[in-house]
Parts: C-alpha cells; sequence; structure tokens
C-alpha cells in the first residue's frame, strides 16, 4: 500500500499523552499535562449548561457566534487598550491549537522561513512543517531564558514569513517584556514579517509582571495575529474555545482556513466563553494571585527537597534543575524514575526542543495548577523518596 505522509506518520506520540498514559499506569500523582483541577467559574459553566437546554444548538455563523465575538473585542479593549472590530477582526476556533493550525496554513507558502523560539509548545514545528514552512530556531538558555537578541536578528531575513512566539511562554514560564518585543517587532518591520503570537497565558502572570502584547506596538496592528484561550483562562482545558484577532486582510486568509479545518466551534461553550470574557477585573486578579500562590507552594518545597528552582513567571509551569539531587541519568530516565519510584509525574524539558539529544538533560517541568492537597501529596511523596 502507498505509505501515509511522511511527516506526520513519522511523529511520536506528544510528550504529555506518554507521561500521562505512565502516570495512570502508577497511580502517580501527575504534575505532568497542564490542567488544572479546579471546575472553573461556576458562572461561566452555567451559562454554557443554559445555553445547551435552552439555546441553538446547530451550526452557528463559521466566524463564531457575535456574543463571543464582540466579547473578544471588549475584552481586548479592556486589556491592551487595542480597537477592535468584531465583525472583520475575531474568529472564534476550537481551542488555541487550531488557530495556530488556522494561522500557519493560512499564511506560510511551502519554502517560507517561520522564526521559532525554543524551548517550545511541542505543536508548533509539526504545523509550521505540515504547513511547508522552514524553521529558523532560536534557543533562549536557562536559567534566565534572555532573548538572545544577535541571534535572533540572524534568523530573521527576506524569506521570513513570520515569527510564532508564545507569552507567557510554555515551557519554561518566561514573559517578553516591553523591550524584548520592541527588539521582535523592530525586525518584523524590517523584514516585512508577520508576526503571530500565543498568549493563551495572559492573565496567568506574577510578580507584578504585565502582560504586553505585541499587537499592541508601533506598527504592529495590521501585522500580528493574537491568539487566546477560554482554556487557560477560565480553566476549562476541555472545552477547546480558542479566538484570533487579526487585521481584516490577514483575518479574511485565516478564516477561509477555520471553514475548511472544523467551520465552527460548540454554540454553548462559545456562550459560555462569552460570559467568561465578561467577568470583573477581580476575577482575572485573583485568577493570577491564586496561580502564583500555588507556584510558591510547589518551588518553594521543591527547593526544600533539593531541587534548584528556575524563575517561573507566568504559566502553570516551574522548571527545575534536578541535578542537586545527585539523579545522573537524562531528564527522560528522571521523569520516568520520579514517576515509578516515587508517584509524582513531571515532563522532560527537551520535549520541547527540535532535537532533544542536543538540548539540556537536566530540567524537568512540574505543573502547580492543582489543588492544593494534590500539589502536598506530590511533595510528601517526593521528600520521603529523595530523603531515604
Amino acid at each position: 500500500m502507498k505509505s501515509a505522509n511522511s511527516l506526520m506518520s513519522g511523529l511520536g506520540t506528544t510528550v504529555f499523552e506518554v507521561m500521562s498514559a505512565l502516570a495512570r499506569e502508577h497511580q502517580s500523582v501527575n504534575l505532568g499535562q497542564g490542567f488544572p483541577d479546579d471546575k472553573g467559574p461556576e458562572e461561566v459553566r452555567a451559562a454554557a449548561a443554559d445555553y445547551l437546554l435552552n439555546g441553538h444548538n446547530q451550526y452557528p455563523p463559521m466566524m463564531g457566534i457575535p456574543e463571543l465575538r464582540q466579547a473578544v473585542a471588549d475584552h481586548a479593549k479592556r486589556f491592551q487598550g487595542l480597537e477592535v472590530d468584531w465583525q472583520t477582526e475575531v474568529l472564534v476556533t476550537s481551542g488555541a491549537t487550531e488557530a495556530l493550525g488556522d494561522c500557519l496554513l493560512g499564511l506560510v507558502e511551502p519554502g517560507d522561513e517561520v522564526v521559532l523560539i525554543e524551548p517550545l509548545y511541542d505543536s508548533y514545528l509539526p504545523m509550521v512543517r505540515r504547513a511547508g514552512g522552514i524553521p529558523k530556531l532560536v534557543r533562549l538558555e536557562p536559567p534566565t531564558w534572555r532573548l538572545p537578541r544577535e541571534e535572533l536578528a540572524a534568523a530573521f531575513s527576506d524569506r521570513t514569513k513570520l515569527i510564532l512566539f508564545n507569552t507567557p511562554m510554555n515551557p519554561c514560564s518566561k514573559v517578553f517584556d516591553r523591550e524584548e518585543l520592541d527588539f521582535i517587532a523592530g525586525l518584523c518591520l524590517k523584514h516585512d514579517a508577520y508576526a503571530v503570537c500565543d498568549e493563551v497565558y495572559e492573565h496567568i502572570i506574577f510578580d507584578d509582571r504585565r502582560h504586553v502584547s505585541i499587537m499592541t506596538l508601533p506598527d504592529m496592528r495590521a501585522r500580528t495575529v493574537r491568539i487566546g484561550s477560554a482554556g487557560k483562562s477560565f480553566s476549562l482545558t476541555g472545552w477547546k474555545v480558542g479566538y484570533i484577532t487579526a487585521a481584516p486582510d490577514l483575518m479574511k486568509t485565516i478564516a477561509k482556513t477555520h471553514q475548511f479545518m472544523t467551520f465552527t466551534t460548540p454554540p454553548n461553550l462559545q456562550w459560555g466563553a462569552a460570559t467568561g470574557l465578561r467577568l470583573a477585573d477581580g476575577y482575572y486578579s485573583t485568577l493570577a494571585a491564586d496561580m502564583q500562590r500555588k507556584r510558591d507552594r510547589l518551588a518553594v518545597a521543591l527547593a526544600d527537597i533539593g531541587f534548584d528552582i528556575l524563575p517561573a513567571h507566568g504559566t502553570y509551569f516551574v522548571t527545575t534543575d534536578f541535578r542537586p539531587l545527585g539523579f545522573n541519568g537524562t531528564d527522560d530516565d528522571f521523569c520516568r524514575h520520579i514517576t515509578v519510584e516515587a508517584g509524582v509525574t513531571a515532563v522532560p524539558v527537551s520535549a520541547f526542543y527540535d532535537e532533544p539529544l542536543r538540548a539540556p538533560r537536566h530540567f524537568a517541568r512540574f505543573c502547580f495548577c492543582k489543588h492544593d492537597e494534590t500539589l502536598d501529596k506530590a511533595i510528601d511523596r517526593l521528600g520521603r523518596h529523595f530523603r531515604k
């Protein structure tokens, strides 16, 4: 028989599924995959449930229900000062991953170069390559994860179609500051490139930092695509509701791609997401404060056990260096070891690099968006294991 697509058939199973399956097998406390224990805001869930029972459950508009698109535009104005036309500049997608796929398949021609920053979310590279793009990788180095400006500038050329990056950044929990974003924007303007910015953790940011969208910077409004996620903002990752904001000329092509990918998203979940985006500012500040508290709870305890803790300025994750514990294997070895022997699961950070064998091999990423009892159970197990 003829072979399937060589790129997609050659991919392995995502590290999240591999480690979660191992966690289930060994009844481990799973701090690997990034999903919260919380149910999400009751008001948001109730709105979605009511709409399911009493609303319109047939195909909604391809671009998304007006109420959610309007809420996305209002949300952008409230938190970023952006004036957005909900009718021409907002698209609802079935999760942020579909949004990324729509953007890459819609904007990238075979042979275009795409700048990416490592460590990176694991879906970026397969989607860029399936779109025919040529990745140009720039690496951040631990523990500071500073933006290497010379290397980034060298990655851009007249063949660059776009840069795709994530802020706050999964997996390394970096938040790009205004100065770094200005530098990236300057390269986009110099080389006539787009910026596709994955901003799903925009409200999960710590230590009085502020999320700045590159779309707000001078001359970047027309060349930026901004991606958000109800799953992350409302702790409802199973809903898979995302949204794209882009200028009309960009949106036309992205929307045409979307119509032949998923076409639309469940209307009751869109209604619930619209309700969430209109929650008072206090909801968002409480979300960030609660996640920061959980970060500190886990990080302090892991440091007490003997891990070195890297800075975590946003997202659900804290990165640790396990070498002080005396473990001499790779990060894959370590994460499997603690899953099987200690009953706690983490994710090897090398999985977030194009070539894991050439990546740092002594970092493990732990997820802290869990109930305190879950975190304490993991801490107790790790403490007993490493203090034997």
